[in-house]
């Protein structure tokens, strides 16, 4: 089973065989991605890594792929000229990245989409997740978004090599 990602003048959704549910994506759309920042939610099929969620927050879902508590130490690489770039880092960090341990709850639940990581080329991208969306689904930096409830359900379908189809 794939999770499908699609965009329509009313919006993006996302389905895994349930029905579309509504998800926020990048302000720039779906497309290429070829940089950085770009807004860009990238199109393709990806595979989905693993799974990172806060224990302290959220109950660990019940599902098939690789999945771990967020730690507080833990980041995300954005620093294109960094070999570890688009990695999970150990914060404090030498050169830039994300903090995946937030204040507000868009990690809560975090799947990571296997997006320019194999390998990494420098600048086209990092950091492209499912997570939690913002209230009202306001634009993301590029990964795909649902409320708690939907992600939860649709990361509980995914089996080992089941893919995210974007576009």
């Amino acid at each position: 089973m794939d999770l499908l990602v699609s965009y329509s003048p009313e919006g993006a959704v996302l389905d895994w065989g349930s029905g579309p549910r509504r998800c926020a994506i990048g302000p720039a759309g779906i497309g290429r991605k070829a940089a950085e920042g770009d807004g860009i939610t990238p199109l393709g099929v990806f595979s989905l890594r693993e799974i990172f969620y806060r224990a302290d927050r959220i109950a660990q879902p019940r599902v098939a792929l690789p999945i771990r508590a967020i730690e507080k130490h833990d980041g995300w690489c954005d620093a294109p000229d960094d070999p570890r770039y688009n990695q999970l880092v150990r914060l404090p960090y030498s050169a830039s990245a994300e903090t995946m341990w937030r204040d507000d709850n868009l990690y809560d639940l975090v799947a990571v989409v296997g997006f320019n990581d194999d390998p990494a080329v420098p600048g086209k991208g990092s950091a492209i997740f499912l997570h939690l969306a913002k209230p009202d689904y306001l634009p993301t930096a590029g990964c795909v978004a649902l409320k708690q409830e939907d992600l939860v359900a649709a990361l509980e379908q995914l089996q080992p090599g089941d893919k995210i189809r974007i576009g």
